[in-house]
């Protein structure tokens, strides 16, 4: 059994094993540059729908089969994905896969960062891929919708986790038509969640502080940013815990621009 977050020393035993799929999330150019061996490279633009003004929601469905056959995804595979920013594109990713229906997933704590800390080596070379053939179909049980985020604004046992910035949260910054945030909801940035000391991964006391800010195991909880970027990350934290957790994929950038949506400041 695969634990879902991997550290670089378990990964490079696994480095060469044909039952994994190892992918790559970072900016294109750093991995054109240097990536870990046979890792596939998949651009975050393409885990995203694009379209004004929630453009972060999920992808339709033909854009997510022709993304998942371009790197030749197999059900089998056991797939594990790293990027090179502490983790927001590669939990973005890893929560698509749960969307997906697929349940053999990892995270290299740490990305790309860790793996050179650790004096692992890289390479330039680019794997040839075979595309597959692929009929995904979506599971919603890992999505909250603007309707149920409103519905729980009094729900004791649901909890919205903001993982953007304090500024973004209080208001005062705006990259909306309205600044501010979810009533009720509690910021815990993204960055916050992870050990800048140990190449990004993530924080040992992770739980301790979580708990101590009411994110906790006996609650429902939903995770947005702006555009559930940031919030793959914190997604991806949760799902490391065992929490009952979803992502708001419409994220900020749908619940700022509806003129109907309640908003706190400060």
């Amino acid at each position: 059994m695969v634990s879902l977050i991997l550290e670089p020393e378990e990964l490079n035993k696994m480095i060469s094993s044909e039952e994994i799929l190892l992918v790559d999330l970072g900016k294109p150019e750093n991995y054109a540059r240097a990536h870990i061996e046979n890792a596939v490279h998949v651009n975050p633009s393409e885990l995203v729908c694009g379209i004004q003004p929630a453009v972060g929601k999920l992808p339709p469905l033909r854009q997510l089969n022709a993304l998942f056959s371009s790197i030749g995804y197999e059900a089998d595979k056991h797939i594990i994905a790293y990027d090179d920013e502490g983790g927001g594109w590669a939990g973005r990713f890893i929560w698509t896969l749960d969307v997906i229906g697929h349940r053999k997933t990892s995270f290299l704590n740490g990305g790309i960062h860790a793996w050179l800390a650790s004096q692992f080596p890289v390479t330039d070379v680019v794997p040839k891929l075979q595309p597959s053939t692929t009929s995904l179909s979506i599971n919603r049980d890992f999505i909250a919708t603007k309707e149920e985020i409103l519905a729980s604004l009094d729900d004791p046992e649901t909890v919205v986790w903001d993982a953007r910035t304090p500024e973004e949260y209080s208001g005062a910054k705006v990259v909306a038509a309205k600044g501010g945030h979810i009533p009720g909801a509690v910021n815990l940035e993204w960055t916050q969640a992870m050990d800048t000391r140990r190449q990004l991964r993530i924080r040992t006391d992770i739980s301790a502080l979580l708990n101590s800010i009411g994110i906790s195991a006996d609650k429902n909880i939903i995770t947005h940013c702006q555009t559930h970027h940031r919030s793959g990350f914190t997604y991806l934290v949760g799902k490391s815990l065992g929490y009952k957790i979803r992502a708001y994929d419409g994220s900020w950038s749908e619940w700022g621009n509806d003129p109907h949506t309640p908003v706190e400041v400060g």
